[in-house]
């Protein structure tokens, strides 16, 4: 049996074993921390339990198809529901807009709170669809870095589709010229911080995110979203894949142009092929220092990352949803500070996660546990203290408005994430939650490839490479290499 090594054990890691291991492989999982799942974990604070990371799940059947792969019934080990809301959304004027799941009530709420005609939206959602229709087989589902990928009748139906990708509008402009208002123009906006970008400067296809959500829905998963950790994790140890936690690679060994094995300390461990779910840049600059950087690549700009309060709050807000956003008043403003200025605005946008409200026992009675993240830059030596303490201010004031309560005195425990200990739990270069941004047109070209060109044998999954960050892209990540390596 060949083996496969397998270097972190995030959620594409995790998908990359599961897949390697029925096709014949022998894998063997190496993982820094003391636990799987990468930026998707969780931990307990006196009573809360939190979701460290992503937060938002949809396309669900990514996760169930990794068990009908290995004939196992998905929900015997997994299982969720969609939310009937998949987001609550604040304005300081009290203006509240609830985004239902089903098509038609998420119309007739958009045209009672915002005066926006339902045609407009629907003509914006089936086109959204039509793009996310044209292009998921190419730029989603396959390697772009294949000429097989542009010899398909997918490809020519695309270019024969190419004015409805709105390639030379950026987001903002797309979504402008579709609805006449500005408050929904912002809601619409809000989809290019799925994948950390800046809505005023990435191209206007990313209206397909918005499809992403709307036509698949959002789901809750029963335990909340580290039980998707827990489920692959326990789905790859019945597959026979060995994992050692707690362990660092410290080299990836390159012989002969070929990925022999990786160094850990002083043991080598041979291997048929290697598989990085390292982010792609620490990868090279850590365990490939003696090979050719692909400079251009490792150096795009980064996505956007985040400053994440955890709070236990000794109260209950009927008002508020799974998913909740209070957005700041000057959204462009906002996007400059992160992008162009490396800070975090005066009035930067609030997001709301809590998962109590779905998840049994995550709180005490009575009681939420929080997770409020604000955008911001990755890390380029910002006074992060500073920051964490304005924005900390800054938060509790402007909930404490909007919800009319003293928010400071409900708050019963605090954990805190910055980008610099997001790069020092996850190896995410600066703390960037995506990897590089997709401000760029050309973004999803520029992105790393799943495979490299000069070493045989060695792969790339996770969200800094194609076709990149979030849940979905990531197990995807895990498809486009599996289709790459050889059955045995």
């Amino acid at each position: 049996m060949k083996k496969a090594i397998i270097i972190g054990a995030g959620v594409a890691g995790l998908a990359a074993s599961i897949r390697l291991a029925l096709k014949g492989y022998k894998p063997h999982v190496f993982e820094i921390n003391s636990y799987p799942g990468g930026k998707l974990s969780a931990f307990e604070l006196k009573g809360y339990r939190f979701d460290a990371g992503p937060s938002l799940f949809t396309m669900p059947h990514f996760v169930t198809e990794l068990f009908e792969l290995a004939g196992e019934d998905s929900k015997s080990h997994f299982n969720y529901r969609k939310k009937n809301i998949a987001c609550n959304y604040f304005w300081s004027d009290k203006t509240k807009f609830s985004a239902y799941s089903e098509k038609r009530d998420f119309l007739n709420e958009v045209e009672k709170v915002f005066g926006e005609p339902q045609k407009n939206v629907d003509n914006y959602l089936k086109k959204a669809k039509k793009k996310y229709d044209l292009t998921a087989s190419i730029f989603l589902e396959q390697s772009l870095h294949k000429l097989k990928t542009y010899l398909s009748l997918d490809t020519l139906k695309a270019m024969f589709h190419l004015p409805v990708f709105e390639l030379q509008k950026t987001l903002h402009q797309a979504n402008s010229q579709a609805f006449s208002s500005t408050k929904l123009v912002q809601l619409f906006d809000r989809y290019a911080t799925y994948n950390g970008s800046d809505p005023y400067q990435t191209s206007g296809i990313m209206t397909l995110i918005q499809h992403l959500e709307g036509d698949y829905g959002t789901f809750v998963p029963e335990g909340g979203m580290v039980a998707i950790t827990e489920a692959l994790y326990n789905l790859a140890l019945r597959l026979g894949v060995a994992f050692d936690f707690e362990t660092q690679v410290d080299e990836i060994i390159i012989n002969n142009n070929g990925a022999k094995g990786v160094r850990v300390k002083d043991t080598f461990y041979e291997s048929h092929i290697v598989v990085s779910n390292m982010d792609i840049y620490p990868t090279f600059k850590k365990l490939l220092p003696q090979q050719k950087h692909p400079i251009k690549k490792l150096s795009q700009e980064r996505s956007s990352s985040a400053v994440i309060f955890y709070w236990g709050v000794q109260h209950s807000f009927n008002e508020l949803e799974l998913h909740n956003i209070f957005f700041s008043e000057d959204y462009k403003s906002e996007f400059e500070a992160i992008f162009k200025k490396k800070t975090v605005s005066d009035d930067p946008t609030i997001y709301v996660n809590i998962t109590s409200k779905d998840v049994s026992g995550d709180a005490p009675e009575g009681c939420e546990n929080w997770f409020v993240m604000i955008n911001t830059p990755s890390d380029k030596g910002q006074d992060w203290e500073v920051i964490v303490n304005q924005l900390r201010g800054f938060i509790i004031s402007k909930l404490s408005k909007e919800l009319e309560v003293d928010l400071e005195s409900l708050i019963v425990c605090e954990d805190i994430l910055t980008p610099p200990i997001i790069q020092n739990k996850t190896q995410s270069h600066l703390g960037a939650l995506y990897g590089s941004s997709s401000n760029n047109p050309m973004a999803a070209f520029l992105r790393h490839p799943n495979f490299s060109n000069r070493i045989k044998n060695l792969y790339f999954c996770g969200g800094s490479v194609h076709p990149g960050g979030g849940i979905p892209l990531c197990l995807l990540s895990a498809k486009i290499i599996d289709d790459l390596i050889p059955e045995l």
